[in-house]
């Protein structure tokens, strides 16, 4: 299945909210292949971030990667940086975009 996610970056930490990217920890990297992803695409525009990935099962991912201390430390990590996120724990999978035309 198809995810798509909208996320903000906070204004002032753009740069940082790159280069944490340039450094996925490769234990996260295993983590989210392993929970089902195929792909994972992320898009900036100015200070709004666009997310499409490619999952088996988008709530057992976030079910699997909310259990790893990897993820939660990322997570906390992305928390510090971005402006509006989501808590997956709460919204989960209703946190996805939904879905108005396909071609």
């Amino acid at each position: 299945m198809k995810v798509a996610l909208r996320t903000t970056v906070k204004p002032d930490r753009v740069e940082e909210y790159e280069a944490a990217h340039r450094e996925v920890p490769e234990e996260l990297v295993t983590a989210i292949k392993a929970a089902g992803v195929t792909s994972w695409t992320i898009w900036r525009s100015g200070t709004e971030l666009f997310h499409v990935l490619e999952v088996d099962d988008y709530a057992r991912m976030l079910a699997e990667l909310d259990a790893l201390p990897v993820n939660q430390r990322w997570q906390a990590r992305m928390g510090e940086l971005l402006e509006v996120s989501h808590d997956y724990s709460r919204d989960g999978a209703d946190a996805a975009l939904p879905v108005v035309w396909e071609l």
